[in-house]
């Protein structure tokens, strides 16, 4: 296990492919195959293209270094090698909805900020649709993209990123952190991986197999997400590429994940957009 160094950059030991298929896949589980590479452009990328090759359900990459990674709005995640965890996952539920797929990423939010508190100790929330917090600093960030009849689900976490490592704050945009800034108890990536997949897994079964598929009650994701999350109950602004969605106050989420806000024109669902949360 690694111990994070405050006065300069911690090691930074690579990730071992083979000891991370011999914990991580077993007999009857959800993950079936798990890549490792020192380099790419991004992770989801490349999942995509593998799923329209046919790539099955389970199917993980895992990037020691990502050149041209992608978040939402078009945000690059860029970090220096082995500093972060970089992890795609390819899935395939098919028994789900449509309209219920929204919960993905919601999903992998809640399996990475539950991984992160168990392993390092930083109380990570969520802030929807897509990031982990501390306090007001940004954490992680998740993008879920649809294929056909797949979807790939990425995480990029800063781990042992520093102050002069990390990407220097846009406007509108929240300052970046990592898991040694904020004094975690292990910066070890590949316990943060392990946990981060044993909980998606989890998640993932309970939504797809709950009755009816896909529903965020009977799976317990919906009082899961809202556990950890530092957006419903606050005063926020939405805002899409074209200015202003709506504002007002964050009250739930609504079956197919969409955030529930109460505002001067009543109760509306916003299905995407870049939230701001207001003091």
């Amino acid at each position: 296990m690694s111990t994070p160094n405050h006065g300069q950059i911690p090691a930074r030991p690579p990730l071992d492919e083979a000891a991370l298929r011999a914990a991580i896949i077993r007999p009857g589980g959800l993950w079936r195959d798990i890549t490792v590479v020192a380099s790419t452009g991004s992770t989801n990328t490349d999942l995509v293209a593998r799923a329209a090759e046919a790539a099955p359900e389970g199917t993980v990459l895992v990037a020691e270094e990502q050149r041209q990674g992608r978040g939402r709005m078009g945000r690059r995640w860029v970090s220096p090698p082995r500093s972060a965890l970089m992890v795609s996952v390819l899935l395939r539920p098919a028994e789900v909805a449509p309209g219920r797929r929204g919960w993905v990423p919601l999903l992998a939010g809640v399996a990475a900020a539950t991984a992160v508190r168990r392993v390092s100790g930083v109380p990570a929330t969520l802030k929807w649709p897509n990031d982990l917090l501390v306090g007001d600093r940004k954490l992680a960030g998740i993008l879920a993209e649809q294929s056909g009849d797949a979807i790939v689900a990425g995480i990029g976490l800063n781990v042992s990123t520093t102050r002069d490592e990390l990407p220097a704050a846009t406007s509108g945009a929240l300052p970046a952190t990592s898991l040694g800034l904020e004094h975690a108890g292990s910066l070890d990536r590949a316990a943060l991986l392990a946990a981060l997949l044993g909980e998606f897994e989890y998640w993932y079964q309970a939504w797809r197999r709950a009755d009816p598929p896909g529903d965020p009650e009977t799976s317990g994701l919906r009082r899961a997400y809202l556990d950890l999350s530092a957006t419903v109950g606050r005063a926020v602004r939405v805002e899409g590429p074209a200015g202003p969605v709506t504002a007002g106050r964050a009250t739930g989420l609504d079956p197919d994940g969409q955030l529930i806000v109460e505002g001067p024109h009543g109760r509306e669902a916003v299905s995407a957009g870049d939230v701001r949360h207001l003091r």
